[in-house]
């Protein structure tokens, strides 16, 4: 059977770009595919983290999977720390994989930056425990944004270097799957960066937790230019806010890019954003009064992520014994 693993790291609040990108799209898959859905929580450690907010964000992040769509009773929801069975491939995987691998790795260098010589060994082994992610599970097929494609790659080398230094084929080549018209919303305060959780400015993105007013205050405020909306998508991508809103606008009323082109052409900004803010109170006003309830019970989400944690260990380990036993380690 085709098998999906995806997750997201539990910092700071998901925004819009993070639903539109990612989560919608995970909760069509679930209908086509057996699916696997994790709270990366062992990915968030690679930055400074306040444990009691840290277990707050683990808990808002599942609160929004289940909000959005996500159904833990036929797919497996889970944060990743409750599988150990994660971080022990991890090691094994990242002595398959070669430092000249990893050096090529861009988000490793962009994070860093001019510190790279502080930045922690996490971060730089990010890629590995990815992969342990997928191949833990033999996942067939990965939903992720352009930001992660490099990653994945990675994973499909590993994936490959281990099958032929064993001469087997056990692990599955993962496939990307790169879903739908909003597969990179941009800030709504500069339309060539990507929305952030990690932007300064709350009004760079609208963050699945805010209310109407919030959401619309932000729409009103986001950046735009003087002229009117145009007729064609050539014109539309040389103007980077015009194209993000058009594209935020398409991804929420289910139309493509060139039809919310045509049914705006010709329009002021200030009559456009009146539609996409109707559209998007619309479409996240029910998911925020869900995750609002559920973040009421937290120890119901905490049963909800030990239940799929149990069940997603029950595969893992019964891989990973394979795995020990492909590679020459005794186990008990």
């Amino acid at each position: 059977m085709n098998r999906i693993f995806s997750g997201m790291q539990p910092t700071r609040q998901l925004h819009l770009g993070n639903y539109l990108g990612a989560l919608r799209n995970w909760v069509a898959l679930q209908n086509e595919y057996e699916c696997i859905f994790c709270v990366v929580d062992l990915h968030a450690l690679t930055i400074d983290q306040e444990p009691d907010v840290l277990r707050n964000n683990i808990r808002e992040v599942t609160a929004a999977y289940i909000a959005a769509g996500i159904d833990p009773e036929k797919n497996i929801l889970f944060n990743q720390s409750f599988v150990s069975q994660h971080s022990e491939l991890a090691w094994i995987l990242s002595c398959h994989t070669p430092l000249g691998w990893l050096n090529r790795m861009t988000q490793f260098k962009e994070k860093a930056g001019k510190q790279r010589d502080m930045a922690n060994l996490g971060l730089y082994s990010y890629p590995v425990l990815m992969a342990a992610d997928i191949l833990l599970y033999k996942a067939t097929h990965v939903p992720v944004g352009e930001d992660q494609k490099q990653h994945l790659e990675l994973s499909r080398d590993i994936a490959g270097a281990f099958n032929r230094r064993y001469g087997v084929e056990y692990f599955p080549l993962p496939e990307p799957q790169i879903l739908g018209e909003a597969t990179r919303v941009m800030s709504l305060r500069d339309g060539t960066k990507k929305m952030s959780k990690s932007d300064e400015s709350e009004y760079s993105r609208i963050n699945m937790t805010d209310d109407a007013d919030t959401i619309a205050q932000k729409i009103r405020k986001a950046k735009t230019d003087p002229e009117p909306l145009p007729d064609n998508l050539e014109d539309l991508e040389k103007r980077p806010e015009a194209d993000n809103l058009v594209t935020i606008y398409a991804a929420l009323s289910g139309e493509t890019r060139e039809q919310a082109i045509q049914r705006f052409a010709g329009n002021q900004f200030s009559q456009f954003k009146t539609a996409l803010l109707d559209a998007a109170v619309a479409h996240l006003s029910p998911i925020t009064k869900r995750m609002n309830e559920l973040l009421a019970d937290k120890a119901e989400i905490d049963r909800i992520l030990r239940k799929g944690g149990e069940r997603a260990a029950a595969i893992g380990q019964t891989h990973l014994d394979e795995i020990k036993d492909i590679i020459g380690l005794l186990r008990p």
